[in-house]
């Protein structure tokens, strides 16, 4: 699926990942493949993607996801590695 990873400054990622665990406002959830349509505020915490290259993470201090047709869009403030 495709995941593009936005901040109020910059395109940060955009590329194809297996799987994507965010820190949502009811605790962690994942995205995998075919994942139902989804919008959900984040909350600081743990971004981790999973891409054919390996892991990857990165530290947020809030955001919304959106999941629609195997696209997810990621739109976070205060993004730290």
């Amino acid at each position: 699926m495709r995941l593009v990873v936005l901040t109020p400054d910059q395109e940060y990622f955009d590329g194809d990942v297996s799987s994507v665990k965010v820190p949502g406002t009811s605790g962690q959830f994942e995205i995998l493949e075919h994942h139902a349509p989804i919008v959900s505020a984040l909350l600081k915490g743990e971004v981790r993607l999973i891409t054919s290259d390996g892991e990857k993470r990165f530290q947020i201090e809030k955001g919304f996801i959106e999941v629609l047709n195997n696209e997810v869009s990621l739109l976070v403030q205060g993004l730290s590695e």
